[in-house]
């Protein structure tokens, strides 16, 4: 049977030493689909992600990208799967040391890529991509604005052309001007090459707009799954408390969603 599905988590359990973290979560992402991963801090939504892209290994079960199983993966196709995926931490995580362009470049570099001429056209057009321009190019991160610096990790994550992207609150710390361009921006990017997302996030706006899926983490368990008017069914108290105070109400309801 082939497994159609870009990331399927099956029976991960997590410890960090005695602590659990995880118990038992399980759910498939289809192919091209956006899913919002929400919690409480500390709930394991980072953790998960770490787990997804094989920087760290659950204590029980399997995750599977593109269909095939992270932990029995030998070394060169786990990297393979990995280069695959497209990773934007939180706070963009630039080299302070490295330029804009130098920062688009870094994964290229690390697999080798020696043409340059073809190395700066790649990046001039994920710069492009992003909104940003050539000018922007031999800019430090110190020298960025905080939505500059989501633009440029962005592009980073792209460059390979990945058909998965992992998201850490992509827009925290950014005013609300500047959240509002960036989902614009990952929308239309969205629409334009395909790719699937998962992406941790408290923002109720990019649930609401961006994401087709969401998925709640509480009590170590995943509490809810799938579209948002469903997980606004659920009865579970912390998705009562996420999704249904007043701001919550104001702006699902902008949408027409039912309680």
């Amino acid at each position: 049977m082939i497994d159609t599905c870009v990331i399927r988590l099956a029976h991960i359990w997590t410890y960090f030493g005695d602590k659990l973290i995880h118990q038992d979560i399980n759910f498939s992402l289809p192919q091209g689909e956006i899913l919002g991963l929400v919690g409480a801090s500390g709930c394991g939504k980072t953790t998960l992600l770490r787990e997804i892209i094989g920087l760290q290994q659950p204590s029980q079960g399997e995750v599977f990208v593109m269909g095939q199983s992270l932990q029995k993966s030998n070394t060169d196709h786990g990297q393979q799967l990995r280069n695959n995926c497209g990773v934007l931490f939180q706070k963009g995580a630039l080299f302070s040391a490295l330029s804009v362009f130098e920062n688009i470049a870094f994964p290229l570099r690390e697999l080798g890529f020696n043409n340059e001429n073809l190395l700066k056209r790649l990046v001039f057009m994920k710069l492009d991509s992003v909104g940003l321009n050539a000018k922007d190019a031999g800019l430090k991160p110190a020298d960025l604005s905080g939505g500059m610096i989501k633009r440029v990790a962005l592009a980073r994550a792209l460059v390979l052309e990945p058909s998965l992207l992992l998201l850490d609150e992509p827009t925290a710390g950014l005013d609300p001007i500047a959240s509002e361009d960036f989902v614009l921006l990952l929308s239309e990017l969205h629409q334009e090459l395909h790719f699937s997302v998962v992406m941790v996030t408290h923002d109720l706006d990019i649930l609401r707009d961006l994401c087709t899926l969401v998925a709640v983490l509480a009590d170590h368990q995943l509490v809810a799954y799938g579209s948002l008017a469903s997980v606004l069914s659920s009865q579970h108290p912390f998705v009562a408390q996420f999704f249904h105070n007043k701001r919550a109400k104001r702006v699902f309801q902008s949408q027409g969603l039912q309680y």
